[in-house]
Parts: structure tokens; C-alpha cells; sequence
């Protein structure tokens, strides 16, 4: 299996950056859209992992995503279905509620899914790195640390430290814990692209994608809301008997569960979020 990092090289050009489909097959298919209107290429199109979880539809999901070109790194999820692993390996504590309404969906995922996509799954690298602007972006699932690994806004910035420690990029972005946002940590950044295949536990139905944008003198790293037919989603959940929990978030936009939520975060469940951009001074590396 290629567990090594990618390097993507250097770009010169706007990307977009998302995580978690979740087998989410509506949200694929109107991100792959979104960067379609946006005239990005396939080859600036990356997805940081979990192409499967929550959602009904998790083989025709990753058979768009492998059919569309993007690059897609390693989740926890696809590399304990590639292992073929007893749990999704999403770092719950077990008996949390997290963990016990993985004991649904990670089985069905398990099951619907070829053994084919379970291949290409364990084909995956665990992270890449590229250029841009002489800043050196790399990009993970988690975290530096682990590949499970939640960081969140409110997480201490020395925590953050230690995972940024474990870099040599500029910026970091990682995903998995599904709530975007952006730190400046001294001269470098922490970056979340946040999900597309689940809503940010906000009380909307929006998924959210990451736009890394050179323009002259900067980078500029924008977040924005992906509106998709959540209900479609949802129906399709209905009829596969995946009453699960979080076929109802598809529509309310606040997740079943909050355990592995800091208190910050918990605390603000159901309320509209808007990360602020974030703007990264050009680098001049002879």
C-alpha cells in the first residue's frame, strides 16, 4: 500500500480544497459542479479523505470521485475499510454516542462497498504537499500527529504548536473534524477546509468547501457554503433503511451527537457560522 507523502509540486492557479463525502452522492456530485462553474481543474480539485460514512450511497460516491480525476488522500475510514478493520477508527471513546452510531453506518459502508474500492482505499497516500506563491501548503486528514486526530478553533494554540511542530510546511490543512476555520500561528497557518457530505452542526443544510486563491502579493484562503438538494440525500437514506441519526441532520443541520466536541464548540450548535478569510503574504524563495 502507498502510505507516502505526494508532492504535487507547484501551482500557480486557484484550488479547491474539501473533506468528508460521507457517501454523501448529492453533495459529490454539486462540489465536482461547484469547481466545474469555478473553471478549476480536476487537477486542482483535492479531498482530504472520509469519501465514506454517514450517508446511503457510499460505492456510487467513491466510483464518482475516482471517475472525476480529483486527487483524494487517505481518511481514517478508508484506511480501516482497506484494512478491513472491526470500526471506522474516527477516534470516538467507546460507549459515547459517536461510537455507538458508528456500529450502523460503518458496517453498511463496509458491506455495500466493492472490493475493488476497498483497494484503491488502501492505494491512497496520507498526505501531500504543494507550492504555492513560495508558501509550502501540506495537506492531512487529521491531524500531523495521527491521521484521527480532531483539531478544533478552540483548541489550545500550543496543542496546535506541536501538531504544526511536526511540519515543515507553511500551511497545514487538515479536515476530519468537520468544522471549518483558520489560525495564524506565529508565521504559519492552520487551516480546517471543513465537509461537504454533513452540515457544520450550525442549523444549516450547507456543506462547506476551502478556495486557496493567489493573487498579487498574497494568498488568499476563502471558505465557502456548499448548498446542495440535502432532501434528495435524505430520501435516499429513507429508502435504504438508514435511519441512523444523521439522515435527519441533512436537514436540520445539528448533528445526533457532540461528543467529541470541545465546550466552545458545543456551545454553538445550531448557530449560522462565517469563517473569516484569511490572507497569507507571499514568499519570495530564491
Amino acid at each position: 500500500m502507498n502510505h507516502t507523502l505526494l508532492n504535487l509540486g507547484r501551482f500557480e492557479e486557484q484550488l479547491l480544497i474539501f473533506g468528508g463525502p460521507y457517501g454523501n452522492l448529492q453533495a459529490t456530485q454539486a462540489v465536482l459542479q461547484e469547481s466545474e462553474k469555478l473553471g478549476i481543474p480536476v487537477s486542482h480539485v483535492i479531498c482530504n479523505g472520509d469519501c465514506v460514512a454517514y450517508c446511503a450511497q457510499p460505492e456510487e460516491t467513491v466510483d464518482l470521485i475516482r471517475s472525476s480525476g480529483i486527487t483524494v488522500l487517505m481518511g481514517n475510514c478508508e484506511q480501516s475499510l482497506a484494512d478491513g478493520r472491526e470500526n471506522c477508527g474516527c477516534g470516538f471513546e467507546t460507549g459515547t454516542s459517536c461510537s455507538l452510531l458508528a456500529e450502523d453506518w460503518y458496517p453498511y459502508c463496509a458491506e455495500q462497498l466493492s472490493i475493488d474500492a476497498k483497494r484503491w482505499m488502501g492505494s491512497l497516500p496520507k498526505g501531500l504537499f504543494f507550492d504555492l506563491e513560495g508558501r509550502r501548503f501540506q495537506i492531512v486528514h487529521g491531524g500531523l500527529s495521527a491521521i484521527n486526530r480532531f483539531i478544533f478553533a478552540s483548541m489550545p494554540t500550543d496543542e496546535k504548536l506541536k501538531e504544526m511542530a511536526l511540519s515543515d510546511a507553511d500551511v497545514v490543512i487538515g479536515g476530519h473534524a468537520g468544522l471549518p476555520f483558520g489560525e495564524q500561528l506565529g508565521e504559519r497557518y492552520w487551516l480546517n477546509s471543513g465537509v461537504i457530505g454533513m452540515p457544520a452542526n450550525d442549523g444549516t443544510q450547507d456543506g462547506w468547501y476551502l478556495l486557496i486563491i493567489p493573487e498579487e502579493g498574497n494568498v488568499r484562503c476563502e471558505w465557502h457554503r456548499l448548498s446542495y438538494n440535502a432532501r434528495a440525500a435524505q430520501s435516499a437514506m429513507h429508502k435504504l433503511n438508514r435511519f441512523n441519526g444523521y439522515a435527519e441532520t441533512l436537514l436540520s443541520g445539528v448533528w445526533p451527537s457532540m461528543d467529541i466536541l470541545p465546550d466552545k464548540e458545543f456551545s454553538q450548535r445550531g448557530r449560522a457560522i462565517s469563517p473569516e478569510s484569511i490572507t497569507i503574504p507571499i514568499v519570495n524563495r530564491a
